[in-house]
């Protein structure tokens, strides 16, 4: 790979660009414990190298063609992590459900509340009524077969 020199401008811009991406970087991560590179990101970073360019030595079509499969790649892999979320909570969901009828015991706090499901809300954390009262789907710590509960 052939490094080409850039101008004082094109350096300026570039460096503003990357000053600009950490401190959105720096400000994300103080609200998700981690954060990598989204396509967006990628994206702006393969045009503002595109833009940058010598046009008397431009980029390489094969390194081109590299950098596009990259963005291919990334792409297809956020599309199946959504895929996977999606699926995990149908799973979620489906396990919920499965419980109908059934005796659970969880955990309200430190409050143990034993007693049979009832109904289920079929949200992002499936939520299952238990004596009255809703409860997300991952305070459940034992399930019961029936007539298997000692209440």
């Amino acid at each position: 790979m052939e490094i080409q020199s850039m101008s004082s401008a094109e350096l300026a811009e570039v460096n503003r660009n990357v000053a600009e991406y950490n401190a959105r970087i720096r400000s994300e991560q103080q609200r998700l414990p981690q954060q990598i590179m989204g396509r967006d990101e990628f994206l702006k970073l393969l045009l503002t190298q595109l833009a940058n360019q010598d046009p008397t030595s431009p980029i390489e079509d094969r390194e081109f063609i590299a950098q596009m499969a990259q963005f291919s790649s990334l792409e297809q892999m956020t599309n199946m992590a959504n895929d996977f979320s999606r699926l995990a909570r149908v799973l979620m969901g489906n396990e919920a459900t499965s419980v109908l009828g059934k005796s659970v015991e969880l955990f309200d706090g430190e409050t143990l509340v034993q007693g049979s499901v009832q109904a289920v809300l079929r949200e992002d954390i499936p939520r299952i009524l238990v004596g009255g009262n809703y409860y997300h789907w991952d305070q459940v710590t034992k399930i019961y077969n029936e007539g298997e509960q000692n209440i």
